[in-house]
């Protein structure tokens, strides 16, 4: 379950970036997830839970993934648009493979009591 690894990176980049003392405030940490990222948010959300159990870390900290879709643009008329139905193509017909959203997997916001 390669969620588990995914979460300890999470605390680990959170734990380099901060201190102790912003640790001990952490609220809650917000993840954006692409619909393409190869993690499925209900386990993501598993994971976070058994590794804060396990760790006895974090325990009171909340994990909220925003999942966001797939979009791509269009190389021949220019139009940004969701991919629907595993489609690659723009409204107008248009196939194409120009992702600019929906791969992403990245802390988005933390949120520390003040």
């Amino acid at each position: 379950m390669h969620e588990v690894s995914l979460i300890r990176n999470v605390f680990r980049t959170l734990e380099h970036e901060f201190g102790e003392e912003e640790l001990g405030c952490l609220q809650q940490i917000d993840l954006k997830v692409g619909a393409l990222s190869n993690v499925e948010p209900t386990l993501i959300q598993n994971a976070f839970d058994a590794v804060t159990q396990d760790e006895n870390k974090y325990t009171d900290v909340a994990l909220v993934i925003n999942v966001v879709p797939v979009k791509i643009k269009c190389e021949v008329c220019g139009e940004v648009s969701e991919v629907q139905n595993n489609l690659f193509k723009c409204s107008n017909g248009h196939p194409s493979g120009n992702l600019i959203q929906g791969t992403e997997l990245l802390i988005e916001k933390v949120h520390f009591a003040e």
